[in-house]
């Protein structure tokens, strides 16, 4: 096995490396955590581990936060070391997340959870923090030796602190292994009595942290074939402050950036800090996360699975799109949770995604500051204002004179799109001057978390960011004229882009969506159509132009011009009937524009309308 392993290090394609996003083409959901997996297996037993085998492997996971080719191949070689099935086996870029997976499950089953370490607990590990603000409950006990064991009634984690790869003796009273690696992150062995534990665990990854990096992967899997680790040059210090210089430049922020390892372990350190802050300034008041139910499906997604965790924590919905408008619906929200003397902390996306929309600015500011009063007539919470900047993260919401200046104000992003074009998923957060104060709650659960960006992110968007404003202006510019294009050829077609009016306030996404002209008798035969054509369409460009095309959920890439249908990728997780069957098209400073042209005109001229 390790023979093997050695040559699809020699082998494996260039881009298991670089990487962040799926190709949907040879992606399927339903079976996206066993695929690769299995068909990796059947070129192990053939003994294939050729390029062109490998480059034929069907998309593993999602991003780099559920998993990514690497991961698979390291846990799959782990897997069989241990003579345990693959899914056992669960590497993390975090140190902590895996005990708080494992915690998580525990808390919402009413089961015992026993932590077990040697020595000193690892200095990430906030125990009190851990019972306090996230509600877990655990023993916690150091041991000298695993051998002589009492029995647990509940679940047992065993922590060790590892500077190797090496084999775990499994032991009759412990459920859990976390084998955690300072340059690398962690590890976890689940033994099979507890397989049911698996896809909780995976989609903790999923949704609060990241896979195990692929340079880390293939550091680790070096390491496990016995080759040495070149240590790559660090300038970690220099490049974070270039970061951080840089973000600020951006964005006009007072406050420093924050580094996390992707834009959903952000976003849920964020959330946390806030809990925190809340349960200390506001304590004993119900909490209550406000966000559209069509946002992307991560956001939505986490934010329902922190509320599951917490009895005072609630999500409240926050229509935005088609027939909603933004500024009525937050004002409606506030007005009622104001009431109810409750903590408002709305998290949204400007512009909206998939519709590209953007609220009339001005009176979100006056909605947001408005001052409401409780039903006891005291004066209410003033809402925490949560920004996704993801689409547009040139845009200016922090300073002084900025849509957010009167109400405590963060923006953050995720940095596989525009901030790094894709070559990295590390996210970022700022604050305003009013929020300022929340910042080191965020920091604080970013740390414990073990999700700070990695030395190498931190290096990718120290190259990148410093181009990102650029980019972003030349990939707007070919967005324009690609939709300006497709208004003339096809007119009946619906297109959801910002007007040029935002555009010269600053608004300059590269997606944009379009909802082709249907047919049929009944709005099931006339929506069955559309979803055919948005199918037919994609599968056109991207076998007419494969070097440039591609089906991918990605945006703010460097080069081509990537399409999705949200509803089947974004939105996975969103309820159905909140979720969007149109293309979603995201376009980049570099691509064949004129052959993309001569696609659609042919795409158009052989529809039947």
């Amino acid at each position: 096995m390790l023979h093997y392993i050695k040559d699809v290090l020699a082998n494996m394609p260039a881009s298991w490396l670089r990487l962040t996003t799926h190709r949907l083409d040879i992606y399927h959901e339903e079976l996206a955590k066993t695929e690769f997996t299995s068909e990796f297996e059947k070129l192990y037993k053939n003994s294939d581990a050729s390029t062109s085998a490998l480059s034929a492997l069907p998309t593993a996971y999602d991003y780099i936060r559920l998993g990514h080719p690497l991961s698979c191949v390291l846990e799959w070689a782990l897997a069989e070391m241990h003579h345990v099935e693959a899914q056992n086996v669960i590497s993390f870029s975090s140190r902590t997340t895996p005990v708080l997976a494992v915690l998580r499950k525990n808390s919402l089953e009413n089961r015992q959870t026993r932590i077990l370490y040697h020595g000193e607990l690892p200095n990430f590990f906030d125990a009190a923090t851990l019972k306090g603000v996230y509600g877990y409950q655990f023993d916690l006990e150091s041991v000298a030796s695993i051998k002589n064991l009492s029995p647990y009634e509940g679940s047992t984690i065993l922590i060790t602190q590892e500077n190797s790869i090496s084999k775990t003796e499994f032991s009759a009273h412990i459920n859990f292994y976390v084998n955690v690696y300072s340059q690398w992150g962690s590890v976890l062995l689940i033994s099979p009595e507890n397989s049911d534990y698996v896809s909780d665990i995976q989609h903790v990854r999923r949704r609060e942290t990241i896979a195990m990096t692929p340079a880390n992967c293939s550091a680790v899997l070096q390491s496990l074939v016995g080759r040495q680790v070149l240590e790559t040059p660090s300038n970690f210090a220099a490049d974070k402050a270039l970061v951080l210089e840089t973000l600020k430049n951006i964005t006009l922020a007072p406050t420093k950036a924050l580094l996390a390892s992707s834009g959903l372990s952000m976003q849920y350190a964020i959330m946390m800090g806030l809990i925190d802050y809340a349960q200390e300034v506001h304590a004993g008041k119900a909490i209550k996360f406000i966000v559209p139910p069509n946002c992307y499906g991560g956001t939505n997604d986490q934010a329902r699975r922190v509320a599951a965790c917490l009895d005072n924590v609630e999500v409240v919905d926050l229509p935005v799109d088609g027939d909603n408008d933004m500024v009525q619906s937050v004002d409606t929200v506030l007005n009622r949770l104001a009431q109810e003397d409750a903590v408002p902390y709305i998290i949204a996306e400007i512009p909206t995604n998939p519709r590209v929309e953007v609220p009339d600015l001005d009176k979100l500011k006056a909605v947001l500051s408005a001052p409401r009063k409780t039903i006891a007539g005291e004066i209410a919470i003033a809402p925490v204002f949560i920004l996704d900047q993801t689409f547009c993260p040139n845009v200016h919401f922090l300073g002084e004179e900025d849509v957010l200046s009167n109400v405590k104000g963060l923006s953050y992003a995720s940095g596989s799109k525009f901030p790094s074009g894709g070559e990295c998923t590390a996210g970022y957060c700022l604050g305003n001057e009013k929020a300022a104060v929340l910042m080191g709650k965020i920091e604080k659960h970013l740390q414990l978390c073990d999700n700070e960006a990695t030395a190498l992110q931190t290096q990718i968007l120290a190259k990148q960011l410093p181009s990102m404003n650029q980019r972003i202006a030349d990939a707007y510019v070919n967005t324009r004229d690609f939709v300006t294009f497709i208004q003339e050829t096809l007119p009946s077609a619906k297109i959801n882009f910002v007007s040029v009016e935002l555009a010269q306030r600053g608004f300059t996404p590269s997606v944009f969506s379009l909802d082709l002209p249907t047919q049929g008798n009944t709005d099931a035969e006339r929506e069955a159509h559309k979803r055919e054509l948005n199918l037919r369409l994609i599968n056109r460009m991207i076998a007419e132009i494969p070097h440039e095309s591609k089906y991918c959920v990605s945006y703010g890439q460097l080069k081509g011009l990537y399409w999705t249908i949200p509803a089947t990728s974004t939105q996975g997780t969103t309820k159905e009937g909140d979720k969007d069957y149109i293309v979603r098209a995201s376009l980049s400073p570099h691509l064949d524009m004129e052959k993309h042209k001569e696609v659609f005109r042919n795409f158009v001229a052989a529809l039947e309308i």
